[in-house]
């Protein structure tokens, strides 16, 4: 049986050795390549040609589901999403017949995958089957979870907790284990959450993110000014200004400032 060429891709770098040590013990893999977030995975994905993506769901600036759709379908390799557990997200894979695997990973379940994986890329149209089956599980899962997106945002301070409405916040910044809310009035409010992790349960359409550690409500954005290297620095309402990374402004410039 002929090795499969594995690429891992997870922002967490103990879920990719994790999944690395695991597959060194089939000798039908072969990990040429990983990735610690969805833009280097597209990279990775389009020089080295996979026969398996091992994508993380969740990545911060580009998903998993978002890295795939960048890619041609020339370039498209199998999928199998690695995600925690999800209820949009496993519903919209099985409905579509896109493999998923759930952290933490079994060893039993990643040789189903890899035993699927063989068994797909012997159909001739392999390719054209996997890029309509994702195609529908994302559009399926970002139309079911849309419905459980936070409307409020519960925040302790002192002995009270705060009730944030999603609308009146301008940014959310990440620091470390901890992430800075600022409100369009310029309140501040501070609580313990992974940014990649409230991304997901914000509406795509409402807030956008800026970097690797910034959030940004859409409509709290006034101007938008170029910067040496390709980014932009982003004034927002109450006064803020945070700047955008060069990957986040690619797409800041593919979605908002063209019309």
């Amino acid at each position: 049986m002929e090795k499969l060429r594995i690429i891992i891709a997870d922002d967490e770098r103990p879920a990719r050795e994790f999944l690395k040590a695991v597959l060194r013990e089939f000798e039908d893999a072969l990990v040429v390549g990983e990735a610690e977030n969805g833009a280097d995975a597209v990279e990775i994905i389009k020089q080295l040609k996979p026969d398996l993506a091992l994508l993380d769901l969740q990545m911060p600036e580009i998903s998993g589901i978002e890295a795939v759709r960048l890619l041609r379908k020339s370039q498209m390799p199998l999928v199998a999403f690695v995600t925690a557990y999800d209820e949009y997200a496993v519903q919209a894979f099985e409905l579509n017949a896109v493999d998923y695997l759930l952290k933490p990973v079994e060893k039993s379940r990643l040789r189903e995958t890899l035993n699927r994986a063989h068994e797909r890329l012997e159909q001739e149209d392999w390719r054209e089957k996997e890029i309509e089956n994702v195609r529908h599980a994302a559009e399926i899962y970002h139309e079911t979870a849309r419905a459980e997106f936070l409307e409020r945002i519960p925040v302790k301070k002192r002995e009270e907790i705060f009730l944030i409405p999603v609308t009146e916040i301008a940014s959310i910044v990440a620091d470390g284990e901890l992430l800075h809310i600022t409100t369009g009035k310029n309140q501040k409010y501070t609580i313990n959450y992974r940014l990649k992790d409230l991304e997901t349960r914000l509406a795509p359409d409402k807030f956008i993110r800026l970097s690797r550690g910034a959030l940004a409500n859409l409509e709290m954005i006034s101007r938008v000014s170029p910067m040496p290297g390709g980014t932009y620095l982003i004034a927002l309402k109450n006064g803020q200004e945070i700047a955008s990374s060069r990957l986040q402004s690619k797409i800041l410039r593919a979605k908002l400032l063209k019309l």
